[in-house]
């Protein structure tokens, strides 16, 4: 964590020089359009076609379900929960809006198809041409970040908002990981710090695996509070990261929903009575899930639900707006058990995703 610097009465005198790549940061920031006034006739539910990855058949080779953000919301328009036309679609995350977490170096680095198979964990792609890699998997993944992005802005306005993707939560501004290419929870904080005049933010983290990313890059920054309940026993096994946790709760393979919903109740009490948060970032992943592969706990699709709207209560009671990521989740279920979520969600008016709204 960040120390203090004691001060001199001589030195209170001096101005503070500007840091440069603050000044720089800040400026990509203001200069973003990432960041759009959405009409009210539109829904905080943040999705695009383009999140959906199809890759010369490579992407059914991999664990993670890459159309899993498309049904999710054509369950939600088939239940008559949502419109399509209500649904926001982002832009997609340039380079400059990159850089103001990731260093030209890493970007850089993206360009190699080998980098990409690494981090996304697919057999290699060296063969296939930089630009499809770009094209097939980086661009829908930028869409995605956008989207988180935006969510913030949305969240703030309406109480809440979901991005139906994001949560690339192995992803820091320095190293990709675990199928995430680009460190979208980090951006989408410093743009709120910047865009919405806010200074205290919240991350609970609920997916399955650590969330190593945004804790590496937030490790000195005291204005954010992160929550993680994870397994301890499945990747990363990243123990720098885990110095950087305000509130650790370390599950093991097999905990049962029961077990799983008692120590998110504790781990809210104490949050709650820890941290003032102007804004709540969640990631929700369901790989927490009883039989997902990589995930190993065995939480109930009732389980998540619950899980959900726990933390949407959380923050409601305290008048927090919140952000929705939906992160992980490696079976073909998943898709089922977001909506079906998103749906309890709504009908407990937590959410309101009325169709019917001209």
């Amino acid at each position: 964590m960040a120390t203090s610097l004691s001060s001199s009465s001589s030195s209170s005198s001096v101005p503070k020089p500007i840091d440069s790549a603050e000044a720089l940061r800040t400026s990509r920031i203001l200069s973003s359009k990432l960041y759009f006034d959405v009409p009210p006739t539109k829904a905080p539910l943040i999705y695009s076609p383009t999140y959906d990855i199809a890759f010369l058949g490579i992407e059914k080779l991999h664990p993670f379900d890459s159309s899993k953000w498309g049904r999710i919301c054509q369950f939600l328009i088939k239940e008559g929960i949502l419109d399509k036309v209500r649904i926001v679609e982002p832009l997609e995350a340039l380079k400059d809006d990159l850089l103001v977490v990731h260093p030209e170096s890493y970007l850089k680095s993206l360009n190699s198809s080998m980098k990409v198979a690494i981090i996304i964990e697919v057999p290699p792609v060296a063969f296939i041409p930089n630009c499809l890699v770009q094209k097939k998997v980086l661009y829908p993944f930028r869409k995605q970040v956008g989207g988180s992005i935006l969510a913030a802005k949305l969240a703030k306005e309406r109480g809440w908002a979901i991005n139906v993707g994001g949560g690339f939560h192995h992803c820091s501004a320095e190293n990709g990981g675990g199928f995430c290419a680009y460190a979208d929870i980090s951006l989408c904080i410093q743009y709120a710090f910047v865009r919405l005049n806010i200074s205290r933010v919240m991350i609970i983290d609920l997916d399955a695996h650590q969330g190593n990313g945004h804790e590496i890059d937030f490790s000195n920054d005291r204005r954010v509070y992160i929550l993680d309940m994870y397994n301890s026993q499945i990747y990363p096994f990243d123990y720098e990261a885990k110095r950087y946790i305000n509130q650790k709760i370390e599950l093991q393979s097999g905990t049962k929903t029961e077990e799983y919903l008692d120590q998110l109740d504790k781990a809210l009490e104490v949050a709650g009575k820890s941290f003032d948060p102007e804004l709540v970032v969640y990631n929700a992943g369901t790989d927490i899930l009883d039989g997902d592969p990589l995930g190993r706990l065995k939480v109930s699709p009732n389980g998540v639900a619950i899980r959900d709207e726990k933390v949407f209560r959380f923050a409601r009671e305290r008048d927090i707006p919140l952000l929705m990521l939906t992160s992980g989740g490696y079976m073909k279920s998943s898709a089922r058990v977001v909506a079906d979520s998103i749906i309890n969600l709504s009908k407990k008016n937590l959410i309101d995703l009325d169709s019917r709204l001209s």
